[in-house]
């Protein structure tokens, strides 16, 4: 059997249910509240986050669980499963089809299994490492740009306010590259790792919002690493890249 091939079975399965339950409220009228931090969350997060949680508390009981909606949960095997139970809630409340739902298991200061599913577009992504990526039954893998000149960077918020003291790096970043989109949270990432974009930054993240990136980026060849290059989803921001382009992103961000 293959490396976490049980916990990889048993995740998938709970993101697609979970991808499942979201869709029963996607393109509806439904009530949304705001959070502590200013962030929206509906009956679908909360839902999402429940339905998965229970799952995986059946299956390995001694791990510990940390959710966006339903906060933290300690075990006692050295291992925490990390939930984004729908990431891009703004997208998911206006009916864009490009959130989704996020699982990762992180062992010690190691992540490796991580996944994205994206009920919408009928698409799931999920790396174990040493295993490659997959877009579903397929293999991915980030694209061969080598120069940021020909690079399509995205962001999930381009504006000055949100990228505060780095708004100047970023915009050098946007001087230097071929073209720039709005295709954020992440679905951006996703994008890169199947190689249909070059780079992806957020100046803001939580563990959540970015634990299935690492293994998923890294076993498409790429890199997830935070602004100051370390690799982790603890640094409370990311940038997702194919390796070519490190040095010369680097380089501009410093």
């Amino acid at each position: 059997m293959d490396a976490f091939e049980k916990e990889r079975e048993v995740a998938l399965s709970l993101v697609k249910d979970a991808g499942e339950l979201t869709l029963r409220y996607f393109g509806k009228d439904i009530d949304v509240e705001t959070k502590a931090d200013d962030s929206p969350v509906t009956v679908a997060d909360r839902g999402a986050e429940a339905l998965i949680r229970e799952g995986l508390q059946k299956t390995f009981p001694d791990d510990g669980i940390l959710g966006e909606e339903h906060g933290e949960q300690k075990g006692s095997s050295g291992r925490r499963w990390i939930i984004d139970p729908i990431d891009g809630t703004q997208s998911f409340i206006r009916g864009v089809p490009f959130y989704g739902t996020l699982l990762a298991l992180e062992v010690g200061e190691n992540v490796p299994l991580g996944l994205m599913g994206f009920p919408a577009l009928s698409m799931n992504l999920w790396a174990v490492q040493g295993q490659g990526a997959w877009r579903d039954d397929q293999r991915i893998g980030v694209s061969p740009v080598d120069r940021l000149k020909e690079a399509t960077v995205l962001t999930t918020d381009a504006s000055p306010g949100h990228f505060g003291t780095e708004a100047g790096a970023f915009q050098r970043i946007l001087e230097a590259c071929g073209r720039q989109r709005g295709w954020g949270d992440c679905y951006g990432y996703a994008l890169v790792a199947m190689g249909q974009a070059e780079a992806m930054f957020d100046p803001i993240l939580a563990p959540w919002d970015c634990a299935p990136m690492l293994p998923i980026l890294e076993e498409a060849g790429g890199v997830f690493v935070d602004w100051q290059g370390n690799r982790t989803i603890h640094g409370l921001s990311g940038i997702a890249m194919n390796g070519s382009l490190r040095d010369e992103i680097f380089g501009l961000l410093a």
